[in-house]
């Protein structure tokens, strides 16, 4: 044999041998040192019932998000292995008429590609749900993944994180920037819409009426399929409706009423809000923020400090 057929040869068979692995992977990304940290969540119902939670679930190589999915629970796709169709049993189609599928977010955020593609990476919390998605199809965040995606980042870049108060001495404004301080989150604090905040995670605390202006948050006046939260402020910013999968109001929350919701406009940053209805919704919105309370919430409004997850579904 020539060396320059033995060298082709080679080739030959190293292109195979990858190739090989990429499908025998199910969309790894091949060998590499293992992302520490990372978390895995599974529910139904926008986080109703678990149906598994791995704190430290199995991850080897450079992980892809469907990767981990794979290698922890039982798994069905679809559209060449691109699509999560089933979990552990619990498939995609209609549920009792509506229609319902497997979403996921990294860090709170829905990616925006198809998990084979995307990347675990060191410290990330993966949550797929299985949900409703009759008022809307994108819920771009969710803040149930506390206290990323401050602590981690995005796609595996930390960002600045600021505080902007309508009153920087209100207490709620202390309570968020105490918090994030003892989840190892450095924060600016400074007032609304100061700053160029392009590349920066905010966390807007103050009354509604306070906070309505900013463009990142209007959408939330409109509803589900404008904001993502199902939570619907009232202009005024004197009430908060409680919203249910379809986008119905099942209540309307008035004076005292507090929420905390993600929402993201377009490709910039998801923005937070911890506000309310009065400065007495907005203390209650701060003492909910914490990890404990917002655990796989894709939203949470709070009344007479009682935290009400929304959408509101049966079950709650």
């Amino acid at each position: 044999m020539t060396p320059v057929r033995a060298i082709l040869l080679l080739a030959a068979a190293i292109v195979v041998a990858g190739i090989v692995a990429v499908f025998a992977g199910g969309g790894g990304l091949g060998p590499g040192a293992a992302p520490a940290g990372a978390r895995l969540t599974v529910s139904d119902g926008f986080g109703v019932q678990h149906v598994a939670q791995f704190d430290s679930p199995k991850v080897a190589g450079q992980e892809t998000v469907m990767r981990l999915l794979q290698r922890n629970a039982k798994v069905t796709t679809r559209y060449g292995g691109g699509f999560v169709q089933s979990i552990d049993g619990r498939a995609g189609g209609t549920s009792s008429g509506a229609p319902v599928d497997w979403f996921y977010y990294v860090n709170g955020v829905e990616a925006p590609k198809g998990a084979a593609a995307t990347k675990l990476h060191g410290g990330d919390r993966v949550w797929w749900d299985r949900h409703d998605w009759t008022a809307t199809q994108r819920v771009p965040a969710v803040v149930g993944s506390f206290p990323e995606p401050f602590r981690h980042g995005i796609d595996g870049k930390r960002l600045p994180v600021r505080v902007e108060c309508s009153d920087a001495n209100a207490p709620a404004c202390r309570v968020v920037t105490d918090r994030l301080t003892a989840a190892g989150v450095p924060a600016a604090i400074g007032s609304l819409r100061a700053a160029n905040t392009a590349h920066t995670l905010r966390i807007a605390v103050g009354p509604w009426s306070a906070l309505r202006e900013d463009r990142a948050l209007a959408g939330m006046e409109r509803g589900p399929a404008a904001s993502g939260v199902y939570a619907k402020p009232a202009p005024d910013g004197h009430s908060i409706a409680a919203l249910d999968a379809a986008g119905h109001t099942t209540r309307t929350l008035g004076a005292g009423t507090g929420m905390i919701a993600a929402t993201r406009v377009g490709d910039d940053q998801p923005v937070w809000v911890v506000t309310g209805t009065d400065p007495a919704g907005v203390e209650a919105a701060g003492r909910a923020f914490e990890e404990g309370t917002l655990a796989d919430r894709f939203a949470l409004l709070v009344s007479h400090d009682l935290p009400i997850p929304v959408p509101e579904t049966a079950g709650r």
